[in-house]
């Protein structure tokens, strides 16, 4: 099978949302899929129209998406791993389970890797899956010693 791949757009809003829907259901995490989709997407429009998001897409055929994957800019602080002042954060690296083991998330991250030596980024951070840690790995990351925590904040009433 042949496979391209090209840039992510606008109309790709859906397809982007999919994925990282999917990608969380087969990751075994418990969402309101609804929620998920519908804020994920809000918030997708507005980065992806500013430029802070940029994103890939794989095809098996026209209008077929099987793959993708993308990222944010993030502004990050210099430090001993990070040398610059911007940092890409990998997001939604996805492939469809019947295009799995055809190398289309490598084809993604080579392209956001060549996307982001051409634009002056020099560092790439990611949270990976189980399933997704072997190929980063063998592109070269490495889990640090001082995990990413996260917490929740509710706002009080008024």
């Amino acid at each position: 099978m042949s496979y391209q791949l090209r840039p992510a757009t606008l109309d790709d809003l859906a397809t982007i949302t999919h994925h990282r829907v999917a990608m969380f259901r087969d990751m075994g995490v418990e969402m309101d899929e609804a929620v998920v989709a519908q804020t994920f997407i809000d918030w997708l429009a507005g980065v992806m129209a500013d430029g802070t998001y940029r994103g890939w897409l794989v095809e098996a055929g026209p209008g077929e998406v099987v793959a993708g994957g993308g990222i944010t800019l993030l502004p990050w602080p210099p430090g001993p791993r990070y040398p610059g002042g911007r940092l890409a954060f990998v997001y939604n690296v996805y492939t469809e389970p019947a295009h799995r083991r055809h190398g289309l998330a490598r084809m993604v991250m080579d392209a956001i890797h060549a996307w982001c030596l051409g634009h002056d980024v020099t560092s790439v951070g990611l949270n990976a899956s189980e399933s997704g840690r072997p190929l980063y790995e063998s592109m070269g990351y490495e889990v640090t010693r001082s995990p990413m925590m996260f917490r929740a904040l509710t706002p009080s009433p008024k």
